[in-house]
């Protein structure tokens, strides 16, 4: 019989915890832990035998840096605090700054540049991280400024994105290639339970290590072997401390708490400190933006300073969690180096503990510390044990360094001035209060007024007490209900649906969206060129469009773009309330024909990985609105508001496009019916512009 079969057979499997299993269960009693400590041990050598495991990939290709990213934020390519489209630049610096001065900094970022962009047209995911202000260069650049600062990037692997522009090479190799051109440390592996060894084969093939973390789980676990990093994604946050299965199966693996929406952060706080393991930081999620209040950045702050304060010894080999504590509620583990142990201390408690709280063996010549509360401790002798008395707030955190006399150093006594400093304040002193970010909507400039309606404008009379009703399409976000969609400039905070009367003056609006022959007149008579031509009017050619694409509405035009168009032709864009009232008129329908669905009256849905090309704007000439104005749906979305807030662009799209690949529900969602709104962040003209995005404009009566 296998060695391992011996030992498996002799083992008593741990129990698990939490929705993916990702935790082994802790000793729900003191009088429990010695089995259950021995059960343990047992496990992992029959697993590692099992296995025949072996940590080449730590120890050698990535030379132990992956153990320690402590503190690591996954990063929306389009925030403001990174990108500034005024100034047209990355400011890593700035980003850093923020980050810093809240919550003590980062090791890592992850900067993702497709979702939930993705799908609206059938850029792959390799065309939006070349749609990055600058392209690949700039990017390259943007990542070098991060390492230059102590800062690994990693960029997420889109196993999903099967559906847009097909690419020649397997999606491993392509990717692996990809970071290694823009100098990049590590992929994530969005919905991956496991990173596939394709990609750690992808990388030996070529030389360049990056480190491969899923988002979700490691369902098989000999991928651990190259998984250097995983994300500790719904666990299940018992009282008593789970334990990290891979940790406990690879001391060097590290994982990244993360809890997207959560507000209140103390369980995944408590549960990475007792794991000695990272935490994702991750606030802006899809341009909703979930700040760390004062009280958990605080915690945040110092968890991370011991971390970075004793960096060796969170991947010891014998870290022992569930060490005796000697205070009921608190729960300890224990991480021994050469020459010294830490040992933190979480109380899941809500009362503060004080007294004795941990007892240890007595050795000669050594100094114990409170290095959470920056204090040297007395340890008081009796026999053969010393006992150790200190604070831990309720819910909160501890920890102690037991260190040979003679590594006590000047340095050690910096750490415990700074962790002073830090923790002076209780951490239930500090506000928990969480507020959505305001946003602000980009004014926008009256046109002169017109008698009649100019050539090829219908006119929109006005309303009273319009019933405006939207409803947005976002996939995600209503775990946070007051964060996400948009703030109407009456709204007190954003929100995916809206219901609001309103006045609305008389308009008019052009009958059709403007056109490639409309666009290429403005350019002739302006011969107007943006600063940023990536992606510009991308499906014309030597200056022109296509032969029979006269009447087809333009596209791969920017907000900007659009606004120079109006502003030559003496227009604007539309509200979005003037663009759906346009299309409802007054009785609320869904639809300009109707409240019904009817498909002969849009172009037929694309879902090829070459987009055909949008219809002729008069293609569907019993599609008119209650005002006669034309191709309003399902041809090409259409240019509406801007929104603002601190961290995030967005421009509210209206009438849904032609185009949407297949294989992913995780693809930009339609919004056919005239109360739907897309939101599509925005970054920068190359990034924005878009197959199936035009525009139509408005002027005032």
């Amino acid at each position: 019989m296998p060695l391992w079969l011996v030992c498996a057979a002799q083992a008593q499997t741990p129990e698990r915890q939490g929705d993916l299993k990702e935790l082994f269960k802790g000793p729900q009693t003191p009088a429990m832990q010695a089995d259950w400590w021995q059960h343990m041990l047992q496990w992992r050598t029959a697993e590692k035998l099992r296995l025949q495991y072996k940590d080449t990939v730590y120890r050698k290709f990535h030379q132990g840096w992956t153990s320690r990213v402590f503190m690591y934020a996954q990063v929306m390519a389009c925030d403001r605090f990174l990108y500034d489209p005024v100034h047209k630049r990355y400011t890593v610096d700035r980003y850093l700054a923020d980050v810093k001065h809240r919550y003590g900094g980062l090791e890592a970022v992850l900067i993702w540049p497709t979702y939930p962009n993705i799908g609206i047209d059938n850029r792959n995911q390799f065309d939006w991280l070349a749609s990055m202000p600058g392209g690949r260069d700039g990017v390259r650049e943007m990542v070098r400024d991060f390492k230059q600062r102590g800062v690994r990037v990693f960029f997420p692997i889109m196993i999903w994105d099967t559906g847009t522009r097909a690419i020649s090479n397997p999606m491993a190799a392509a990717l692996i290639a990809e970071m290694q051109a823009v100098g990049a440390d590590g992929l994530n592996g969005d919905t991956m339970f496991g990173v596939t060894e394709d990609f750690q084969q992808a990388c030996d093939s070529i030389g360049y290590p990056v480190a491969l973390q899923p988002e979700v789980a490691i369902d098989d676990l000999n991928m651990v072997k190259w998984n250097t990093m995983s994300w500790g994604y719904y666990w299940k946050y018992d009282h008593v401390p789970g334990v990290s299965v891979y940790k406990w199966l690879e001391p060097k693996h590290q994982v990244h708490i993360t809890n997207r929406w959560i507000i209140d952060r103390t369980d995944d706080l408590q549960y990475a400190f007792f794991n000695g393991v990272g935490y994702n930081t991750w606030e802006n999620i899809w341009g909703i933006w979930n700040g760390i209040t004062e009280r958990y950045a605080a915690a945040i702050k110092r968890i991370g300073h011991i971390y970075r304060a004793f960096p060796g010894a969170w991947s010891s080999a014998e870290w022992q969690p569930h060490f005796p504590a000697q205070s009921s509620g608190v729960f300890v583990s224990r991480f021994p180096q050469q020459g010294y142990t830490m040992y933190t201390l979480v109380n899941r408690d809500s009362v503060d503990k004080t007294g004795r709280q941990l007892q240890l063996p007595y050795q000669s010549g050594l100094r114990y510390f409170d290095i959470y509360n920056g204090r040297e401790l007395h340890a008081a002798k009796e026999g053969d044990l010393v006992y150790l008395d200190f604070p831990v707030e309720a819910n909160g955190f501890g920890a102690v360094l037991q260190m040979k006399s003679s590594l006590v150093d000047k340095r050690l006594m910096n750490v415990l001035a700074e962790m002073r400093q830090l923790s002076a304040k209780p951490l239930k002193s500090l506000s928990d209060r969480w507020t959505p970010l305001q946003q602000s909507i980009t004014q926008v400039k009256k046109t002169v007024r017109y008698a009649a309606a100019p050539k090829g404008m219908v006119a929109i009379p006005g309303v009273k007490n319009y019933q405006f009703k939207t409803q947005g399409v976002m996939i995600e976000g209503n775990d946070l209900p007051d964060g996400i969609g948009v703030q109407h400039p009456w709204e007190a905070h954003p929100a995916r649906s809206q219901t609001h009367g309103m006045d609305i003056d008389p308009f008019y609006m052009d009958k059709y969206p403007v056109t490639n022959k409309q666009f290429k007149a403005f350019l002739d008579a302006t011969h107007y060129r943006p600063a940023d031509e990536h992606n510009y009017l991308k499906d014309w050619k030597n200056g022109t469009y296509q032969e029979g694409w006269d009447d087809k509405p333009v596209t791969w035009v920017s907000l900007e773009d659009a606004r120079a168009y109006a502003s030559w032709a003496g227009k604007r864009l539309p509200h979005e309330w003037e663009w759906q009232y346009a299309g409802q008129g007054t009785d609320d329908r869904a639809y300009p024909w109707g409240n019904i669905m009817d498909s002969t009256l849009l172009p037929a849905r694309d879902t090829g990985r070459v987009m055909r090309g949008p219809a002729a704007v008069n293609a569907f000439t019993r599609g008119a609105s209650p005002f006669g104005v034309m191709d309003m749906v399902g041809n090409v979305w259409q240019w509406t508001d801007e929104y603002t807030d601190l961290h995030t662009r967005y421009a509210v799209l209206k009438g849904g496009g032609y185009y949407r690949p297949k294989g992913s529900d995780w693809y930009f969602p339609e919004a056919t019916a005239l109360f739907k709104y897309g939101k599509y962040l925005l970054m920068s003209p190359s990034m924005d512009r878009s197959g199936s995005v035009g525009f139509r404009c408005v002027a005032d009566k």
